[in-house]
């Protein structure tokens, strides 16, 4: 729930089973309002902060190394009522559904009402980056360049009503059409499909602490 007197700061967490979640911490140095930051390897770590970004990475890799470890369980207690933030493999990982999964499938935390597909644009050679708008949380100026990285993309939003849309490819890559939604937020959830913190731009680790504050 939001709170209508919310802390000044507060303590980010940055799960760090595997992925790009080093350059996570180093972005979120930047931002004032972070009071600190916590490589989260452990349910007590994990229990200590107060919001938590699941970073890009090999979500099949981090779901297995999740589970050995007797995270899987806490990390979904947490998404259902804290703020965390999935980019790229950590937005298939709070997805509630998934295709294009290695054969057997795969533990997703779920909580965030989209499907999503994994490695939508190929292999590694065909990562890209574009320029993309958040007219909602950003404005309409100047636009945030994002590094897409065997990115995923949303196919369909399960809830409508409580699923915001943030943004959408601007321009068709490959077979992904124009207007294919790569970031939304529903209430205390937020995903995008891209890598944001490969770039100088903090603006969207900004608006997550943000978001962040608001649930304290």
């Amino acid at each position: 729930m939001v709170t209508a007197n919310p802390k000044t700061q507060v303590t980010v967490g940055v799960l760090a089973l595997q992925g790009a979640f080093i350059e996570h911490m180093h972005m979120l140095r930047s931002i004032p309002s972070v009071k600190d930051i916590i490589a989260v390897r452990t349910k007590e770590q994990l229990a200590s902060v107060d919001c938590l970004i699941i970073p890009g990475g090999e979500s099949s890799a981090m779901a297995l190394i999740a589970e050995r470890c007797g995270m899987l369980q806490p990390l979904r207690d947490f998404v259902r009522n804290k703020p965390t933030w999935g980019t790229c493999a950590g937005m298939i990982m709070l997805a509630d559904e998934a295709t294009s999964t290695k054969k057997g499938g795969q533990e997703l935390l779920g909580g965030l009402r989209i499907c999503v597909n994994r490695n939508q644009f190929g292999s590694q050679k065909d990562s890209f980056t574009t320029d993309l708008h958040f007219p909602s949380i950003l404005g309409d100026k100047q636009p945030f360049k994002a590094v897409f990285i065997r990115a995923p993309i949303i196919t369909k939003i399960l809830d409508e009503e409580n699923v915001e849309i943030l943004c959408r490819l601007e321009a068709k890559v490959g077979n992904t059409d124009a207007e294919t939604i790569v970031a939304v937020r529903q209430q205390h959830l937020m995903a995008t499909a891209f890598h944001p913190e490969l770039t100088p731009d903090n603006r969207l680790h900004q608006y997550f602490v943000h978001l962040a504050l608001q649930y304290q």
